[in-house]
């Protein structure tokens, strides 16, 4: 189906002036209040709201910012072969999406990745306009339900992380508690059989449910032919994430954990559930109590057409450990103690292992190409593992990765250089850096200056637990994310010359006001340019997002 954004009745939108200062503190206004009339149970105010964001043009604004800039799948198209790549035809469709014209949502492209079980897990990808649509939608619904969540829920929730779910068990984990025993629990398929009624009934009377409800039911195009869709949500769409947390909502009910007002737990109750997406762990202080609590979550997901997989789910002592995100949990015996054990949280075997391989195939696949190259692959890649994992036990880890890059970087030298001695590699190739002062034998590319990360030398920097029921909507706890986001460890993500302007500049871009690290790319801009004198100083950069970045050239 070909969209003809020219008919729309009079273009409005110059792409390159939005005023992205101004639409998000319309948005967030608005989910600020959406927030705040949930938690006074104003449900009538609650609706009003929702609709007054569905026909936002600020909101319009943002989604197609996200879909088309800041999502992974920006350049991965639906059935329709439809792609938004330029400033007018981004600022076409926001004129056509605010509308709200009539629309059919299309069926999803069929897709398949990797799992880490060697498995494929089927994606399902909207058309850009469906992706518009549900961001949109979900702006709206996502407000409302922030406000419900349970606090130990963790995926995919604005100001959350993995990080977070790791904390929480690391605190309910620790030595002086009397939960040793841990249900592992694996859903199956959770994702593919959500019960489609189940979660329409959970959602209620959104003023978008007639939308959401055409997504579930639009069915996916595979090998050319249609397949329809009685259940489950797919996965790659926008809204999919927020649908699966509403349909896992009441985990804690359902397993006897209740809380006061506060947040609190009660006084009295022995469980604790850690939930990130369909991945959750239960924390109890007896084996017959966790068995109790894998009969309460079977009864629990039944209603809502899931299952446990028999296969992944089990019971154990912490004394064993087990793996949760990529990280293992155990107690480790220790003389040194009071207790005779400590805890400790590490990168998983697994985990660590197809790392591994995912190196052993980059450099395979490079063989061949120049220094500059692999080291632009290779940064990014291991900058990321260590970032995540940074906040755990993991200095050994990264010092045996440290020596595995070295000796593949070594090999990979020599086999683009056979006719070369070691002598003439290793004075093209190594030498002390200023990135890492004092650590020889750093693999630079002298042409332009570029170093490959070194992974051994991450500082390892506890991650800091978020407040139970902290949320971004929330008005009261702004400042507090303000400060967490000044906190984050996002920024090791970037190398060491722009870490220094994005703390000069507390991570917030300049020109829209919104953190650097919204998965958008980052630029760095010469405030005086360097055809007019302007250095490389500093005090003359300034980091912005490449749309801002882009637009404040346009305004010059």
């Amino acid at each position: 189906m070909q969209i003809q954004f020219a008919n729309v009745t009079q273009r409005t939108t110059d792409w390159q002036r939005v005023n992205w200062r101004q639409a998000y503190a319309v948005v967030r206004n608005l989910r600020q209040r959406i927030f705040k009339a949930t938690r006074g149970n104003n449900w009538k105010r609650v609706r009003g709201l929702q609709k007054l964001l569905l026909k936002s043009y600020s909101n319009v604004l943002l989604a197609v910012r996200r879909v088309t800039q800041i999502n992974v799948g920006k350049r991965t198209p639906g059935i329709d072969k439809l792609l938004i790549k330029t400033g007018p035809a981004k600022a076409h469709l926001v004129d056509w999406l605010k509308l709200w014209r009539p629309w059919q949502p299309l069926a999803t492209k069929r897709v398949y990745i990797p799992k880490t079980n060697g498995k494929q897990r089927p994606l399902g990808i909207p058309s850009i306009i469906d992706r518009c649509y549900q961001a949109i939608v979900k702006a709206a619904l996502e407000p409302c339900w922030e406000a419900q969540f349970e606090p130990t829920s963790y995926g995919f929730r604005p100001g959350r992380s993995a990080q977070d779910a790791i904390g929480q068990i690391y605190v309910a984990a620790n030595l002086h508690t009397r939960k040793k025993w841990v249900l592992d629990a694996d859903i199956s398929g959770c994702f593919d059989h959500i019960d489609q009624n189940f979660l329409l009934q959970q959602i209620g009377n959104f003023p978008g449910r007639g939308m959401i409800a055409q997504w579930l039911k639009a069915g996916y195009m595979e090998n050319g032919q249609y397949h329809p869709t009685e259940s489950g949500t797919p996965q790659g769409g926008v809204i999919s994430p927020l649908l699966a947390n509403i349909a896992l909502h009441g985990m804690e009910s359902a397993l006897g954990i209740f809380r006061y007002r506060k947040g609190e737990i009660k006084k009295g109750i022995r469980r604790l559930v850690v939930r990130y997406a369909d991945d959750f762990v239960v924390l109890c202080e007896t084996a017959a109590d966790a068995e109790t609590a894998r009969k309460d979550l079977q009864r629990f997901l039944a209603c809502r057409g899931l299952t446990l997989s028999a296969a992944k789910t089990r019971i154990v002592n912490l004394s064993e450990g087990f793996d949760f995100l990529g990280f293992n949990i155990r107690h480790y015996q220790d003389a040194n103690t009071r207790t005779g054990w400590k805890l400790l949280i590490c990168p998983s075997r697994a985990n660590v292992a197809r790392f591994r391989q995912k190196l052993r195939d980059i450099y395979k696949r490079l063989q061949g190409s120049n220094a500059m190259c692999l080291i632009r692959v290779l940064n990014p890649i291991l900058r990321g593992w260590a970032n995540y994992y940074r906040g755990v036990v993991s200095s050994k880890v990264f010092g045996r990765l440290e020596g595995y890059v070295f000796w593949k970087t070594r090999r990979w030298i020599s086999k683009t250089h056979p006719n070369k001695s070691y002598t003439w590699r290793d004075q093209q190739y190594w030498m002390v850096h200023p990135a890492y002062p004092g650590k020889n034998w750093s693999f630079v590319d002298k042409g332009s200056g570029m170093v490959l990360y070194r992974i051994g030398c991450t500082r390892i920097q506890r991650h800091v637990l978020i407040q139970g029921q902290a949320c971004p909507d929330d008005p009261k706890y702004r400042d507090y994310f303000e400060q967490r986001r000044r906190q984050s460890g996002q920024i090791e993500d970037f190398p060491k010359a722009a870490q220094r302007i994005i703390r000069k500049q507390q991570a917030q871009c300049p020109h829209c006001g919104q953190s650097l690290f919204n998965q958008e790319e980052v630029h760095i801009h010469h405030k005086v340019p360097r055809v007019k004198g302007g250095s490389n100083l500093v005090s003359n950069l300034v980091a912005l997002h490449m749309v801002c970045h882009l637009q404040l050239h346009r305004e010059v």
